[in-house]
């Protein structure tokens, strides 16, 4: 089997005095679509913080390609795109002023896709109206429309299928499935019930709390 692209071993997790998470380990290969499991408040964007380096707040390791995340961090960081629970949208600008400041801060962004990406994600005819006159659906569809500028292997997504219709639910699903299927991979958490294949595998967090918790 080839190299993992990302690895976590004997990952620990306590907040507010209780476990949320321990002896969490998992191989990440590219083709695989990781599903974070859990009530709420068990840990899951938690985790999905402290898998894309936006959280040192734990113990254990993780390693990106084989090496130690921490010794190869900008390496990582610009073959991941992480996706939060918020939108992450400046309601000042519009959709492809957004789209545009994404590609400046993130190399794995590809710029000269901005129109098509708008377009995939049901925004054509929005794409210069300030974002504060948007939908909240429409503001999560700007941030969506990062997927189809990625070029990065790793997708870390925090429900990425929040506030948005039953038919870009599909699409974002297969558009995860495509990822994945061209040699990517994903993490993602979802309230959504993801259909089963091959590549899918599931976490639950529920089962790997402290005695405590």
């Amino acid at each position: 089997m080839s190299k993992a692209l990302l690895q976590a071993n004997a990952l620990f997790c306590e907040r507010d005095e209780r476990v949320l998470f321990e002896n969490l380990k998992f191989e990440l290969h590219r083709g695989d679509v990781l599903q974070i499991e859990g009530q709420n408040g068990s840990g899951k964007t938690t985790l999905l913080r402290i898998l894309s380096g936006l959280s040192s707040h734990y113990e254990g390791e993780l390693y990106w390609c084989g090496e130690p995340l921490a010794d190869v961090r900008e390496s990582f960081q610009a073959q991941m795109l992480y996706f939060g629970h918020h939108p992450g949208v400046k309601a000042m600008l519009t959709p492809e002023e957004n789209l545009r400041w994404y590609t400046a801060v993130h190399p794995a962004l590809d710029a000269t896709s901005i129109s098509s990406a708008l377009d995939k994600v049901g925004l054509r005819g929005f794409e210069d109206v300030p974002c504060h006159s948007l939908s909240a659906g429409q503001n999560r569809r700007v941030s969506l429309a990062r997927l189809y500028l990625s070029q990065a292997p790793l997708w870390i997504l925090d429900e990425p299928f929040t506030a948005i219709d039953k038919r870009g639910v599909a699409e974002k699903e297969a558009l995860i499935r495509q990822h994945a299927e061209q040699g990517g991979a994903v993490i993602l958490t979802t309230h959504h019930e993801l259909a089963d294949y091959d590549g899918l595998r599931r976490i639950n967090l529920d089962q790997l709390a402290g005695t405590n918790s």
